[in-house]
């Protein structure tokens, strides 16, 4: 498993992380099948592990704490705060006053002194983004994390953050985790550049679009929309709504690509996240041991010039076939509030 470094920090991360987030009551409920996913990955070469306190409500840390025990010092660790964590509404959200809390949950579920990694999972409209940054900076200073990023955060706020961070003496966001996939691209506008302009990691999640690209669903009758996931998103897959209507196209044109270089799909997805210059590390989520075991073996998939712009006249560079994929509407938009007087 090739490494990079970690948006200048100096930490060492593999080509691949391993999101956790498939693990308990959200995928798989089965501690110690979760266990050995996450010690496979690491057998493996992953040495990056990726997880957030509202998966599974909390949960998904706890498997992961157990499942690091004796292993926590070769690992590089990185979870989330923002989501709401119980009925409170101060529970929740990106102020000091929670993070705080949040963190310290985090640290005694993940049975750890300290995360490498600690990122905030999406913007807070009514948080003064210094507040947020001045908080985060006090975690590094007090040794409970080693450094910090953003997740979801547009290239606007991520600029605003670094300015912020440089004017106030605040440690800046080293990180930014968005979705990236062939089926979505638009972070290649203007995401990927910014963060490349001011040097952070970038770590992609959904490399296989929400299993669009694993090869499953040929054709509409292949999905199933009273199924789990597929119940709670049928944004993402409903066949009648004409932007998952085009993924099918998609899918039939990559199929033939993968069989021409002879590597699954699920290769051909990965390897094309991974050979963008501004990703660090691609987040894969497997729920089972046997989707882990393939997407390991395509780690070593390095895709010439020619496949890359197969897949561009395919999907166009910097589009999203459904940009509801992303499972983020900023709230000046979703919040009708803000935008009528």
């Amino acid at each position: 498993m090739r490494r990079r470094i970690l948006g200048g920090t100096g930490i060492s991360v593999s080509e691949y992380a391993l999101g956790t987030m498939m693990l308990g009551k959200w995928g798989n409920p089965d501690h110690e099948d979760g266990a050995r996913i996450i010690h496979a990955a690491l057998d493996g070469g992953i040495n990056f592990v990726d997880t957030a306190d509202m998966y599974s409500d909390g949960e998904n840390e706890r498997i992961v704490g157990k499942a690091l025990k004796g292993r926590r010092d070769d690992v590089v660790l990185a979870t989330k705060g923002h989501f709401p964590m119980g009925d409170d509404p101060g529970s929740r959200g990106n102020s000091r006053r929670w993070l705080t809390r949040a963190l310290e949950d985090s640290l005694r579920r993940l049975g750890t002194d300290h995360v490498d990694l600690y990122q905030i999972h999406r913007p807070d409209p009514t948080v003064d983004i210094d507040e947020t940054l001045s908080a985060l900076s006090d975690f590094v200073r007090s040794g409970k994390v080693r450094a910090v990023g953003s997740s979801m955060f547009p290239a606007e706020q991520i600029v605003e953050a670094q300015w912020v961070s440089r004017q106030r003496g605040h440690m800046r966001f080293r990180t930014e985790q968005p979705p990236y996939s062939i089926f979505n691209r638009v972070i290649e506008g203007a995401v990927l550049p910014t963060a490349q302009k001011y040097g952070m990691g970038v770590l992609t999640w959904s490399p296989l679009a929400s299993g669009w690209l694993s090869g499953r669903y040929g054709k509409p009758s292949d999905v199933d929309l009273t199924e789990g996931r597929k119940a709670l998103q049928r944004h993402k897959f409903d066949p009648a709504l004409p932007a998952n209507a085009a993924k099918f196209e998609a899918v039939a044109e990559l199929k033939k690509l993968a069989a021409e270089i002879g590597r699954p799909m699920t290769h051909l997805a990965t390897a094309f996240v991974r050979a963008h210059p501004g990703v660090t590390s691609a987040i894969i989520g497997p729920r089972t041991f046997e989707q882990l075991e393939d997407l390991l073996a395509g780690a070593d998939l390095v895709l010439s010039g020619d496949v890359l712009d197969r897949i561009d006249r395919i999907v166009p560079p910097g589009t999203d076939i459904n940009r509801a994929d992303a499972d983020h509407t900023p709230p000046a938009l979703s919040d009708k509030t803000l935008r009528r007087r």
